[in-house]
């Protein structure tokens, strides 16, 4: 498929991994973590130029993004160069923002090796790091001159990772299409004969969502975030360690939607669907921290949603449609975070 952006457009393509590699330019630097270059490396060129990072969220941070420019910089990496985001979520997202700004601007390619990556972040053009702060305060608009998706690299995750991405699956089916909701009643594995289908028509929505508000202007793209809000506070209470951003985001969305059902926004019983869809799939719906009200609105106010403080929250008005909600007095949601 092809994804349109303002300045054009580039190719996802579902391919082997031994067909990723082939495609691979001359010239290029493989960004990857640890595990990921221990479990494929053998199966790369062995003149391979690598870039590799600790796994985890905790090198989406200033310390290994000037490292990983000062390795681009003493290997003499050009214009001419491509970077090759080869992982998940934190390598694309570090990747990214390395091609965004190395000598101004390098081309990058997104090969997504997780379900999350491959459902979300490896597409839309969004990348960076984050702060002590906050996650994803520093970054860029930069889409990558090529998605390639080797599903077979699914088979490789551990179980709590590959639900990890499950979780934006089913965001998908609950921000904007009901169908696919009603599709997702039974939880998926790497085995299930729908996987691909499931992971094309994800892409396809998060391409159509995209298109439409590339840039964060309007409020739609906004919708992609529902769940975020509180997921990203979750995460920076946890300082990034512990709890994975699908977890997260799952506890998120199950408190935002009792939030829209407090707003009269959201239908009730919304919420209580989702946890019960949630359990089933081994996603968690609730997390201890949720008593840390103080500490968490206050991470929610450092939103990139939150304007002047205010808290925003994009919101269900239903299974399959979602708006941003600006405003949001901060009484319901220290209500929505203790719900019993």
């Amino acid at each position: 498929m092809t994804i349109e952006h303002r300045a054009g457009t580039y190719p996802v393509d579902f391919l082997t991994l031994e067909a990723i590699v082939a495609e691979m330019p001359h010239d290029c630097f493989v960004v990857s973590d640890q595990n990921l270059q221990r479990l494929y490396r053998g199966q790369f060129p062995d003149q391979a130029n690598w870039i590799v990072v600790p796994p985890g969220e905790s090198s989406k941070s200033l310390e290994v993004y000037g490292q990983a420019l000062r390795q681009l910089a003493q290997r003499r990496a050009s214009r001419r160069s491509t970077l090759v985001a080869f992982g998940g979520g934190v390598v694309g997202d570090l990747a990214g923002f390395l091609a965004a700004s190395y000598l101004r601007g390098v081309p990058f390619i997104q090969i997504p090796t997780t379900l999350l990556s491959q459902v979300d972040s490896s597409v839309g053009g969004k990348v960076g790091i984050d702060l002590p702060e906050g996650k994803n305060l520093v970054g860029a608009f930069y889409p990558p001159s090529r998605v390639m998706i080797p599903l077979e690299a699914l088979q490789t995750l551990p179980e709590r990772e590959f639900l990890n991405g499950c979780a934006e699956v089913l965001k998908y089916g609950l921000i904007m299409d009901q169908p696919l909701w009603d599709q997702l009643a039974e939880p998926l594995t790497p085995n299930s004969e729908t996987l691909p289908q499931i992971v094309a028509k994800c892409i396809q929505l998060k391409a159509q969502v995209v298109a439409e508000d590339e840039f964060e202007t309007t409020g739609r793209r906004a919708i992609l975030n529902f769940g975020h809000t509180v997921g990203h506070a979750l995460e920076h209470h946890y300082k990034f360690h512990g709890l994975l951003h699908g977890e997260a985001i799952a506890v998120g969305m199950v408190v935002e939607a009792r939030l829209g059902e407090a707003l009269g926004l959201t239908p009730a019983g919304t919420a209580n669907q989702i946890a019960e869809r949630f359990v089933r799939w081994g996603l968690p719906v609730q997390d201890p921290a949720q008593t840390e009200v103080d500490q968490l609105v206050e991470a929610m106010r450092r939103d990139k949603k939150a304007v002047a403080g205010n808290l925003a929250f994009s919101l269900l008005s239903g299974i399959g449609a979602c708006k941003l909600v600006e405003n949001v007095e901060e009484g319901a949601v220290r209500r929505a975070l203790v719900h019993p």
